[in-house]
């Protein structure tokens, strides 16, 4: 198989796995327990704590171990909105669903929520952000890169408008962190969202960054761990491991976004070379290292998927999470996309143990595949598929 599908899921590091073995075997301690097992579990939550904080450039004491990105997206909203009747809760039009989802819901609770509008490439307009901020506005919520066209907002700057007014900003940044340098300092941010899963570290743990001075709700209640902020027994083994993979990912990092941004580039090149009517989506600039979406005119990207799969690659039309409710992307819709270019999208996200030999072989094999699908398109007629 050649994976291509790094921003659903990425393999586990081998010295990640390596160093969660002994949480699952001899080190089973509840972290509570005050004996000696339960003072081993305890510092190596701890010692992952660390490996997270300085992953962005935080404090351990500003990390809320999660389940992964959805709990922290929701620990993020329900957080800040909890105690209040109403208020306003600004968001973007081409968010995951681990937010569009909670502020629907926030929504029918009474909470008034604005989709701010993107342009072409999937970026949002400041100006539009700072006329809709009010002195109702709760949070603003904008996600860091996007997970389907790769699209990196101007966090920075969005964090300085939110700032000026006195709004807290939170940013989900589960397809960002590990991908490209983060500070949350610089960044000015107040609470951000990261996914152990997307970083070569296991699935069901993730973490939220809280700015010391920003106070949230807690979401789970009982024992009291994580701060109060969610209570009960901690999973040591995936917590271990998400900080080992955080480790990693800021030892290798330079090395790790100039390999994934070589096939990235190799594999764009390529297939704007070597197959006609097909568009690359997204920002052209502000972009994330790993990040190809295309568009093929006159292909289904389900048909694309699975012919994909059936010569060993694996890729995907957008978001894993959402693929089993058969909807069109609301991304490429809010991009401005047709349905007929919506249909034919495809995105290939790369990892750092794809090569470029991985690249080449999947330029040849997806020519072939579109050629095919091509030839019995219910569009050949309106489009020209040969090449100028």
């Amino acid at each position: 198989m050649i994976y291509l599908d790094n921003a659903a899921s990425t393999q586990i590091h081998n010295d990640v796995l390596d160093s969660m073995l002994p949480y699952l075997k001899e080190q089973y301690g509840n972290p509570s327990s005050i004996h000696r097992y339960g003072r081993l579990s305890r510092k190596a939550i701890e010692k992952a704590r660390k490996q997270i904080a300085s992953l962005i450039n935080a404090d351990p004491s500003e990390i809320l171990i999660t389940s992964g990105g959805t709990e922290s997206n929701n620990t993020a909203l329900r957080g800040i909105t909890t105690g209040h009747s109403s208020g306003q809760i600004i968001t973007s039009s081409i968010e995951h669903d681990a937010i569009l989802e909670p502020c629907k819901k926030l929504s029918q609770d009474g909470f008034d929520v604005f989709y701010l509008p993107v342009d072409k490439f999937g970026m949002v307009n400041l100006s539009d952000l700072k006329n809709n901020i009010s002195e109702k506005t709760l949070i603003v919520s904008i996600m860091f890169g996007n997970n389907e066209v790769g699209t990196i907002q101007p966090i920075s700057e969005i964090a300085k408008i939110c700032h000026e007014r006195g709004i807290i900003f939170h940013t989900d940044a589960v397809q960002v962190v590990g991908k490209i340098p983060i500070d949350v300092h610089e960044l000015g941010v107040d609470l951000l969202s990261i996914s152990s899963h997307k970083l070569y570290g296991p699935k069901g743990i993730g973490a939220l960054y809280i700015k010391k001075d920003i106070s949230i709700n807690p979401m789970i209640l009982g024992g009291g761990q994580e701060h109060g902020l969610r209570s009960g027994t901690e999973n040591v083994a995936n917590i271990v491991g998400f900080g080992k993979a955080c480790d990693l990912a800021k030892i290798n990092l330079s090395e790790n976004i100039s390999h994934m941004k070589k096939l990235r580039d190799t594999l764009v090149q390529n297939v704007v070379d070597q197959i006609p009517q097909v568009t690359v989506n997204g920002h052209p600039e502000s972009h994330l290292p790993n990040n190809a979406h295309f568009t093929f005119l006159g292909v289904n990207g389900e048909d694309l998927i699975i012919k994909l799969d059936e010569y060993g690659i694996a890729a995907s039309t957008g978001s894993a999470c959402s693929v089993h409710t058969q909807k069109a992307s609301h991304v490429l819709q809010a991009m401005g996309f047709s349905h007929e270019q919506i249909t034919g999208s495809l995105r290939l996200t790369m990892g750092i143990f794809n090569d470029q030999k991985e690249i080449e072989q999947t330029v040849d094999i997806l020519k072939n595949i579109v050629e095919e699908l091509r030839s019995v398109s219910p569009f050949k007629e309106k489009y020209s598929f040969s090449k100028n």
